[in-house]
């Protein structure tokens, strides 16, 4: 899956948060999309994943050189990102299924070994409004990172993670993400440093 972004700009009422985005995201590649707090990362991302429209501008979703609509772009990606609602009276295992009941979860896994994991045996049956900031975190990362999508998005994947769960991130990402378009947001250099590529969000604010 590749993502083609032509003179795309987004604003929110006058006021522009980027514009002239021209940038080619290419299949099996990973990307990190930089700046401070409030910089407009994440808006790029809503319009990169189509739950925004962009205020100018021309997306492009190719699959195997193949166009894809934009309205079925939603099977070919997951996402994990801080203001990600879960449904709180589903368990865990409940999430799980609902959760791959809309998309294939990776080759080789099932529910169980998800729980696993997510090292969350004892927690399988307990309602996610019980869970910690963390553990949350942690479901989202997993849920996102072990569907068979060809794009994955993250956004601020360590929020709310200690020490241990950023080690536990990165082995994540390790294992599951290798052959996806990866794209993450962040301002954190330990979630991105192994991305290939960097894009600075700032550099489409000159206008």
């Amino acid at each position: 899956m590749d993502i083609i972004l032509e003179n795309i700009g987004r604003r929110f009422n006058r006021e522009w948060i980027f514009k002239s985005v021209n940038y080619h995201f290419l299949h099996g590649n990973s990307y990190a999309i930089l700046g401070p707090n409030g910089s407009g990362k994440s808006t790029l991302l809503q319009v990169l994943i189509g739950s925004l429209t962009a205020s100018e501008g021309t997306i492009r979703y190719l699959d195997e050189d193949q166009k894809l609509d934009a309205d079925m772009f939603f099977s070919s990606s997951a996402l994990a990102a801080p203001y990600q609602e879960l449904i709180e009276e589903f368990t865990l295992r409940e999430l799980i299924d609902f959760h791959f009941s809309f998309k294939r979860m990776e080759e080789g896994l099932n529910a169980q070994l998800l729980v696993e994991l997510l090292d969350l045996e004892r927690a399988a049956d307990k309602e996610l409004r019980y869970f910690s900031s963390g553990m949350r975190q942690r479901t989202k990362l997993a849920l996102a990172c072990c569907s068979q999508t060809p794009t994955l998005f993250l956004d601020e994947p360590t929020s709310n993670l200690d020490t241990q769960g950023i080690a536990w991130y990165l082995n994540l990402i390790e294992r599951f993400a290798k052959n996806k378009l990866l794209i993450i947001c962040s301002n954190q250099e330990h979630e991105y440093s192994f991305c290939r590529h960097q894009i600075h969000i700032e550099q489409y604010k000159n206008y």
